[in-house]
């Protein structure tokens, strides 16, 4: 039985039955059904029901907001901005899709020619998160709809509901039975999943345990899998930035989903000339942040998505000040119900400890002090993770030199880094492989088939 529990409030809501293995063995039978069909329909007729489903998205857009708000804690505007994401997401590749599968055709040295087609290969499995419950699956679903293939989602637990009404929305817009469809599962069933012969891929965005956990057993069966893990973003401020555009950024970054994005700038890394100016605009907008009802417009940040996360992060913070780290600020719970935490900035974090490789999951900021340049990107560098990161100077060497020299897969400039349907998305490390989104992520689960002809 799953439960979808509200972290505003701490009152369980729905409660979602667990598939038995034969309502799961049945689904994936479904899956291969819709499967056999799904592949011979036309790129017009896959497009035409990507624009289906963001019709019914924008025509449900708030039932789908609220539904999210409800069982993981972000605010409603963020949630209505993320399905509205999702809605550009199938437009995107309704429009601009049939493109990328154009085949391409190479003169070979001996006269004739090689023909690239991308071809669709079965049902594709999904291992999503709750923190962006919608997008998150999304691009994973978009593209898998285009390709031909189609979609089995397993979806944390704690957002059952959101899983249930993507699979819905399907259906509304006139897809067929089978071509997605939200599983029911605990994760100890993931590995029987992936192992199944009716599964031919694996697409996982979550932490680095699942990732390697996934990875083994994909490897085991020697299937394709693409891996988003965690990250622990650097967002470096250099003296030539507008500092008060970067302060501003960063507080966004760190409030964000009340801290809980992979991608989001978390720790902030400040030339040494212009740290304490730095430090002081920070400090002073992190405290204003409002965080509460997440109903409420007023609000800035709603509760972390559980009390096991709010304890988790707070656990965090004990153990950056055991180390010798200092908390200016923040990290503690408000009165009444829910899982709330205030926005906090810890700061002289010893260079080596073990919280240099931590990601912090919540609304907590890691300011660190560099020399220089060589020392900003030391300290970007010096972690085992290489999802993203964020680069604030105005100065185009320093540009060239963090776009070279940052070993992370999406660097952004002068902006925080967020996703984009068009741009490839996706990290080196021990942040994952593969990559969603744009081109590449359509490509990743498609079967490039080389055909050859003779000279003419």
């Amino acid at each position: 039985m799953f439960k979808s529990v509200n972290p505003a409030t701490g009152e369980t809501f729905a409660t979602y039955p667990e598939l038995t293995k034969d309502e799961l063995n049945a689904k994936l039978d479904t899956a291969v059904s819709a499967y056999k069909s799904w592949r011979k329909t036309s790129l017009g007729e896959r497009t035409a029901l990507l624009s289906a489903i963001a019709d019914v998205y924008e025509k449900n857009k708030d039932r789908l907001a609220k539904m999210a708000t409800a069982e993981m804690g972000k605010t409603y505007a963020s949630s209505v901005a993320e399905v509205e994401k999702c809605i550009a997401g199938f437009r995107h590749y309704a429009w601009q899709g049939p493109a990328m599968l154009e085949p391409k055709t190479q003169k070979l040295s001996n006269g004739g020619s090689a023909e690239v087609h991308w071809l669709s290969q079965g049902p594709v499995l999904a291992i999503m998160p709750w923190n962006f419950p919608f997008w998150q699956a999304v691009r994973f679903l978009a593209p898998t709809i285009l390709a031909g293939n189609v979609g089995l989602l397993k979806h944390a637990s704690i957002v059952q509901g959101v899983g249930g009404l993507m699979e819905e929305m399907v259906l509304q817009a006139g897809g067929p039975v089978g071509l997605f469809q939200n599983l029911g599962v605990k994760s100890s069933a993931v590995a029987g999943i992936i192992a199944d012969d009716r599964v031919v891929a694996v697409t996982l965005t979550g932490s680095e345990g699942a990732g390697i956990a996934v990875g083994e057993q994909a490897g085991h069966a020697l299937k394709k899998v693409v891996l988003e893990l965690g990250g622990s973003d650097p967002f470096i401020v250099m003296p030539s930035a507008n500092l008060d555009e970067s302060v501003k950024q960063a507080v966004k970054a760190r409030i964000q989903n009340t801290g809980q994005s992979c991608i989001c700038g978390k720790r902030m890394i400040v030339h040494a000339d212009i740290y304490d100016r730095f430090l002081e605009k920070f400090s002073a907008a992190m405290r204003a942040v409002k965080a509460g009802d997440p109903m409420d417009p007023a609000t800035d940040m709603g509760p972390l998505s559980s009390i096991e996360q709010q304890e988790t992060v707070i656990e965090q913070i004990a153990e950056a000040k055991r180390l010798g780290a200092r908390l200016l600020f923040g990290g503690e719970k408000l009165e009444g119900p829910g899982a709330y935490l205030t926005a906090g900035i810890l700061t002289d974090i010893p260079r080596g400890s073990p919280l240099m490789h931590e990601e912090i999951f919540g609304p907590i900021a890691m300011l660190f002090r560099a020399a220089d340049i060589e020392d900003a990107i030391a300290l970007a560098n010096n972690i085992p993770f290489g999802l993203g990161s964020s680069v604030w100077t105005n100065d185009p060497a320093e540009q060239a030199r963090f776009i070279a020299d940052i070993e992370a897969g999406m660097t952004a400039i002068n902006q925080m880094l967020a996703s984009s349907p068009e741009a490839p998305f996706g990290g080196i490390k021990r942040s994952g492989h593969g990559r969603e989104l744009g081109p590449y992520g359509l490509h990743e689960f498609m079967n490039l088939k080389t055909v050859l002809r003779p000279a003419a």
